[in-house]
């Protein structure tokens, strides 16, 4: 009677352990998600340095630069919106820096009414923004949209192969432009996914569940033996 007991307890204690473990895993991923949110906060206000040679999707992401060159005609737009406005379009165009290197700038939001009649000029232009690596996609959102020029999403990946232009994005925050054609709207606040603290509850019921389940289970265990000896 005692193997009965005792195999079932055993396993009972080790999944909860286990699921306790993971649930307290993920409060300290919480906290390493916060401590990484406050810092890139904290860089996104840090003065502009020169545009890396090879910018980190990870490291460099949000990180103010500095840069200067020539506004060519290459542009895309990617679909947005403002609470103020309403339906409109981020413009995505291709700088032709100093040192001859194509980078996608994020110019700003533009109305959806301005669109029909804008004109997307040349320009020599300096200007100060983050660069960015939106993670705006998801599994639901459409193909690129040739016949409009326009992403549903700003997929750093696909606009740059489509503009021929390196893999990042400079958020656009100060302009030389005299009139931009587009509002920028610069990088303020860091969007990563924060699921940790969810998840970390999800384990700790689920380990709740399972002590629960181990219990009633020896309780029965117990139970029948006691209806069997009093039987005899």
């Amino acid at each position: 009677m005692l193997k009965q007991i005792l195999i079932p307890a055993i396993f009972g204690l080790i999944g909860t352990a286990i699921l306790v473990n993971l649930g307290l895993w993920q409060l300290s991923r919480a906290e390493e998600k916060a401590a990484l949110i406050a810092e890139m906060e904290t860089r996104i206000f840090l003065p502009p340095v020169p545009l890396p040679d090879a910018p980190d999707p990870e490291q460099d992401r949000y990180l103010p630069v500095e840069v200067s060159g020539r506004f060519v005609q290459d542009h895309s737009f990617a679909l947005a919106a403002q609470r103020a406005q309403g339906p409109g379009f981020h413009l995505i165009s291709v700088l032709e820096t100093d040192r001859g290197r194509r980078v996608m700038v994020d110019r700003g939001f533009l109305p959806e009414a301005a669109r029909p009649g804008l004109v997307v000029e040349s320009a020599d232009v300096e200007l100060a923004g983050n660069l960015h690596w939106p993670r705006d996609a998801n599994a639901y959102t459409p193909d690129y949209d040739a016949g409009r020029n326009l992403f549903f999403a700003r997929d750093v990946g696909q606009m740059a192969a489509l503009l021929n232009a390196e893999e990042m994005l400079v958020v656009l925050r100060r302009t030389s432009e005299p009139m931009p054609p587009a509002t920028p709207v610069p990088v303020y606040e860091v969007r990563l996914p924060d699921n940790h603290l969810g998840y970390a509850v999800q384990w700790f019921l689920m380990a709740i569940a399972w002590l629960g389940m181990t219990v009633f289970f020896l309780w029965r265990i117990t139970r029948q033996r006691d209806q069997g000896s009093g039987r005899t």
